[in-house]
């Protein structure tokens, strides 16, 4: 709930904020995080020394700052938690994906001519859901059907409203009582596995389709791909993967003749059928395989066409943002003590959450470690990943844009210019909390949101 300004602790911290003699150095602390919700505070010093005498050439305390702390963007990825730090995220991820179709940030521009499609996984059904069906950009209804069955639990399968795009009841069952939740939440905990085992397999069918020994494949052929996890409305993952052949060099070296775009979409193909994930048998059910979802859409990525490099990059950047709290979740970690009816979940949210705490006290499933992922429904690989020759880091990036900020510091005389190889560097640092006091979070907002305009 956002901050009332009426509230009278909220405004008087307000007041003595913008009255203090260091509002100014405060506010250029704001803006130094971006506008960051919850800043990280850290208190300490940094001194700088000459190496051969020993001279001190710089120090710098958090003495003098407000409230003598230093704050710091939380960096977070979230755009639940902090919009500001998770949009400084999604560029970056939008960067390192483009440079992978068009090259940029030490891949070279010849990488466009190389073998690329957009594939997404989709995850099987785990029972009939409210879904938003269009054609020609007319909406339909849900699930019309004239002669519907009814299920065991007297609910006819059955809807004929055309829902919006944000209607509450999209991704919601027809039927809970019908719907598998335990297959919904060992899905997403081994999703992981699938890919793993789905990469495997295409490099093995490549392998295969070029004539080669698996052993060989890397001196003829490099399979790089970048992917991010996106939350369907039902609760359960999908994957969107960017696949791309490169010669045994990486980006800069061309694949063989034979490695053609056709042939990685028939490994693709391949792949997404054969691999699969026992569950062992429980509570008195049979041992089941989770496999991938029969839609599989696989499609070339083209400089200019339907689905560009662009397209697929801002594609890509969004969801890495975003995790299980669009399903209706939270975004944080659930105890198997909390009153989960206090957090006024969706229903089908809270079904699932209870069916990963149970499912997590099982022996034989302790190693899903289901309790602990309760909050993002059992899921608990990364959300975006990809391979070492794919492109650049985040890393990469991020040290790119320290080093202009430290240049623009010296610039401007805030630090001194030193000689890195004569320089001794001694810091201490400690934390000392996060976030905002209710009063400097209205002014930290309204900075954010004033900045840039005239």
């Amino acid at each position: 709930m956002p901050t009332s300004i009426t509230n009278p602790h909220v405004l008087h911290g307000l007041i003595t904020r913008l009255n203090s003699d260091d509002f100014d150095r405060w506010a250029a602390q704001i803006h130094a995080t971006g506008g960051c919700r919850q800043p990280i505070h850290l208190r300490g010093k940094v001194e700088h020394y000459d190496a051969a005498t020993g001279a001190l050439l710089h120090r710098y305390s958090t003495n003098r700052e407000p409230d003598g702390v230093l704050r710091l963007p939380c960096k977070t990825r979230r755009a639940s938690r902090c919009p500001a730090c998770a949009e400084v995220y999604r560029a970056d991820t939008y960067q390192l994906i483009r440079a992978g179709l068009v090259g940029g940030k030490g891949v070279p521009e010849a990488v466009t001519s190389h073998p690329t499609l957009f594939v997404t996984l989709t995850a099987p059904s785990f029972g009939v859901v409210h879904s938003r069906k269009e054609r020609s950009g007319k909406a339909l209804p849900c699930h019309a059907r004239r002669d519907a069955e009814t299920c065991p639990h007297g609910r006819v399968l059955s809807c004929t409203a055309k829902h919006s795009p944000d209607d509450p009841r999209l991704g919601e069952p027809l039927c809970p009582d019908c719907y598998d939740y335990t297959g919904s939440v060992l899905f997403n905990a081994l999703a992981p596995t699938l890919w793993k085992r789905f990469a495997d397999s295409l490099r093995r069918h490549l392998a295969k389709l070029g004539g080669l020994a698996l052993k060989d494949l890397r001196n003829h052929v490099t399979v790089s791909f970048a992917k991010v996890a996106e939350y369907q409305r039902r609760g359960v993952v999908h994957f969107h993967a960017i696949i791309r052949l490169d010669g045994p060099g990486g980006p800069a070296v061309p694949p063989p003749a034979w490695a053609t775009a056709d042939v990685l979409a028939q490994a693709v193909r391949h792949a997404a059928h054969v691999v699969s994930a026992l569950v062992p048998a429980i509570e008195n059910a049979p041992a089941r395989l989770l496999k991938w979802g029969a839609q599989l859409d696989i499609r070339p990525i083209t400089m200019d066409g339907d689905l560009t490099e662009q397209a697929v990059a801002g594609y890509i950047a969004k969801y890495a943002t975003k995790a299980a709290e669009c399903v209706g979740t939270l975004d944080r970690r659930i105890n198997p003590l909390d009153n989960l009816d206090a957090f006024n979940l969706r229903d089908h949210a809270q079904r699932l959450v209870t069916q990963c705490l149970r499912l997590g006290a099982i022996d034989d499933l302790k190693e899903l470690r289901l309790a602990e992922w309760a909050h993002m429904l059992g899921f608990r690989g990364h959300f975006s990943t990809r391979s070492r020759r794919y492109s650049t880091t985040l890393g990469a990036l991020r040290a790119a844009r320290e080093d202009h900020v430290r240049d623009h510091e010296i610039a401007v005389g805030r630090l001194p210019l030193f000689d890195e190889d004569t320089v001794l560097v001694i810091s201490e640092w400690a934390y000392a909390g996060k976030g905002h006091s209710a009063g400097d979070a209205l002014l930290a907002e309204a900075l954010h949101n004033s900045r840039g305009r005239p």
